[in-house]
Parts: structure tokens; sequence; C-alpha cells
């Protein structure tokens, strides 16, 4: 359906049929018009563009490196920032870096999708209690390898489980195991059973 607009000169009441501006008898304003729309563009994306080098050119100079000393400070925390996120919070030891170089091999990729098709995408966490959570894309390894790396690749240590499920294992292997950031791990048994793992995990 065309779209419809009045004639733009004064005192006229004609309807123009889009993209035009002015109506048949009015129509050799249009040139002009589109014309004068083009140097007022033209104008205001130059200004834009002198206030955005202006706020660049501010912020670079009087924000964030409005002296040598605060260029120095910031630069150090950025450095103090990275150094922290590699050592600590990424790859704080040996074990969990290992464990990230693992989660990205393709041997895992491999294991992964192994897994969610032996289990039909199935949570085996709700399954072990009655209920079948479909469309569950995580794998778990049900012995954490925080706590024992050597069985990472054992498929016999990998299930299928849902993001709620997910959840309540993590915090239960955190408490159980001691798996958690800044946290000794614990010397207690391994638990390999889903059934029994499911009971700890609902137990308040």
């Amino acid at each position: 359906m065309p779209r419809y607009r009045r004639c733009r000169q004064p005192g006229c009441h004609a309807m123009v049929q889009f993209p035009n501006h002015y109506c048949a008898k009015h129509f050799e304003h249009e040139a002009e018009y589109l014309a004068s729309r083009q140097r007022w563009a033209r104008k205001h994306s130059e200004q834009y563009q002198h206030k955005e080098r202006h706020y660049n050119h501010h912020y670079n100079m009087v924000t964030r490196n409005r002296n040598d000393n605060r260029s120095e400070q910031y630069q150090h925390k950025e450095r103090h920032y990275n150094h922290h996120y590699n050592m600590v919070t990424r790859n704080r030891n040996d074990n969990r870096s290992e464990q990230y170089k693992f989660y990205r091999s393709k041997q895992w990729v491999d294991l992964r999708q192994a897994t969610l098709n032996r289990d039909h995408y199935l949570c085996q966490y709700c399954k072990a209690y009655g209920k079948l959570t479909p469309n569950s894309k995580t794998v778990d390894h049900i012995v954490p390898i925080a706590y024992d790396s050597t069985i990472r690749a054992d498929q016999e240590n990998l299930a299928t489980i849902c993001r709620k499920c997910h959840r309540l294992k993590t915090q239960w292997e955190q408490y159980y195991y001691g798996t958690a950031q800044n946290i000794a791990k614990k010397d207690v048994t391994e638990i390999h059973d889903i059934h029994r793992i499911v009971i700890l995990m609902h137990q308040k």
C-alpha cells in the first residue's frame, strides 16, 4: 500500500506519494529541498566527527593519561589484573591449567558426544529418581576431575546432566570433595554411584 504525506510548500494541502516531498504543482522545489538536506547532513556529520575527536582526545589526554604517573598506575593495574587472572583465577595451579586444556581438546569433544549419544541426551541424575529430562547437553564427571584427574578420560566416569542438577551437584562437590576455589581438597572416599550422589545432593 503506497504511503502519502502533505506537500512541503507552505499553504499547500495536496498529498504527495513517497518518496517525493512536493506535489506536481510545486515539484520545481524538490531538487532544491533535497540539496539543502544533503548540506544539513554533511554539516552535522562534520560537527559530530569533530565532537567525537574532541571527546577521544579529552579521554586519552585528561581522563586516562592526564599525566605520566596516572598512565603508569593504569598500566601497572592492568598488568597486575592479567597476572592475577592467569595465575590465580584461570590457572591458579597446574591441575586447573590441565583441566582447561583437556576441556578444549579433541579427546574431550569426542568423549562428550559419545556420552550424549549413549545417554540419549537424558539427564542421568534426574533419571536416577524416575524423572526424564530430555535435551540435556552437559556432560558431567561423576567424580570431578578437580579431585581425581586420572579418570578424566574414563567414559564410565561420565554422565549426561541437566542444568539444574549440574548446579546442585557442583555445590555438593565443593562441600564433599573440597573443590571450591581457595579450599583444600578433602581426603574422602570417591562416590561413583549416581543414585547415592542424587540422595546426597538433595540433603539439606
